[in-house]
């Protein structure tokens, strides 16, 4: 039996982003999978897809559609990190006429829009605590009512969904319900970032190789054996996606009938490009500026929706935990006022507790302010 080659319909069509447009099966790491998918496909359980961006994880939810029976149905995306926290009930459930100000007329959400199908919902865990708590429902009831309607919408339909981020540590964390966790992960396919399956490289690099030669209408170019080492070689932070973006511009600038390394214009490895983005960075010995610029150059590297928020969720949440929980002192290492710290921690979900308990256990660690503090006592204690 011959190994697939997925990609999005109408591969033509669409542009450079930060998703994997093609996927191959040729490494034995990536032919586990395969004959993984084909065993979970045919039943009706949930899906969760784990891997790093660029990896694939849509087109492996399409080929789960494909193989399910809801095949004939609609096959309906949808990037939970995409939407604010206040569009995204009405994106995902639908609303009434009415419902809010601005609602003219009664629209159906994606659940609707993929009943009958299956409903793919990528980066799950960028969902906001209030929506997990309504989705878990959902799951449950198999039924979903629009905002500012009282009557239930039945729905029935495959869910799959996607992260790249370690869910039970969000879970841990109290960022991700721990129910709508296991509600989830029935079935879990996990995709390896490129670099650790190295068999799949040069078929990807061959394939868009000659999907751009044909394209950009040129000649028939090859890859030297030289250029094929350099290939293998590199770690691919960037996953699939940075492999097609570098084949592309390969192309562009080659000269003659062979792609040789430096058409290829590859960054030499640093240390942080071998560390998934799931992992800790390395950065030990380092300059710590320098080691942040570093850490941004990668993120940079993966595209990564929303980037400035993951940024400065990052920070937050680090000198919360560097600080033990004290809101005063993580406001003074940040150089922002307790007001702003909290609103900062109840975005990303790490205030659980009722504000007067918070105020108490705080109080309790609160060093003296000396009288030309920047801080005031009154924003210390609000």
């Amino acid at each position: 039996m011959s190994k697939p080659l997925l990609q999005f319909p109408n591969p033509h069509e669409h542009a450079l982003s930060i998703r994997a447009k093609a996927l191959v099966f040729e490494d034995p790491k990536s032919q586990e999978l395969l004959r993984r998918i084909d065993l979970v496909a045919p039943s009706r359980a949930n899906v969760l897809i784990i891997g790093e961006t660029g990896t694939g994880k849509e087109l492996v939810a399409r080929h789960v559609h494909a193989l399910s029976e809801y095949r004939d149905g609609p096959f309906v995306a949808v990037n939970c990190g995409a939407f604010s926290e206040t569009l995204v009930e009405s994106e995902l459930f639908g609303h009434d006429r009415g419902a809010f100000t601005g609602a003219v007329q009664s629209k159906p959400g994606w659940f609707e829009a993929a009943n009958g199908g299956t409903l793919f919902l990528d980066e799950i865990g960028d969902l906001p605590l209030t929506m997990q708590v309504k989705l878990l429902r959902v799951l449950q009831e198999r039924e979903v009512t629009r905002l500012g309607s009282r009557h239930a919408v039945p729905v029935d339909l495959r869910l799959v969904a996607a992260t790249n981020v370690r869910l039970e540590e969000a879970v841990a964390a109290g960022r991700f319900r721990e129910d709508l966790y296991y509600r989830l992960n029935v079935a879990t396919l996990t995709l390896l970032p490129l670099r650790d399956r190295p068999g799949d490289i040069l078929p990807l690099a061959r394939h868009f190789l000659n999907l751009y030669t044909r394209r950009l209408g040129t000649e028939r170019i090859a890859f030297s054996a030289a250029a094929e080492r350099a290939l293998e070689q590199h770690p691919w932070p960037g996953n699939i996606r940075q492999l097609e973006n570098v084949i592309h511009h390969a192309l562009l600038v080659c000269r003659g009938n062979s792609i040789q390394p430096a058409d290829l214009h590859l960054a030499a490895p640093r240390v942080t490009d071998v560390a998934s983005p799931m992992s800790p960075p390395a950065g030990a010995g380092r300059d710590p500026e320098a080691a942040l610029r570093a850490a941004l150059l990668d993120l940079f590297e993966t595209d990564a929706s929303d980037l400035y928020h993951r940024i400065e969720e990052a920070v937050v949440r680090t000198a919360f935990e560097y600080c033990h929980g004290n809101q005063l002192q993580t406001a003074r290492l940040l150089g922002i006022t307790r007001n702003v710290l909290r609103a900062r921690l109840q975005k990303i979900g790490e205030l659980q507790v009722s504000p007067s308990r918070l105020r108490v256990a705080d109080d309790e660690q609160i060093p003296s302010l000396s009288p030309d503090s920047h801080l005031s006592a009154s924003q210390g204690y609000a």
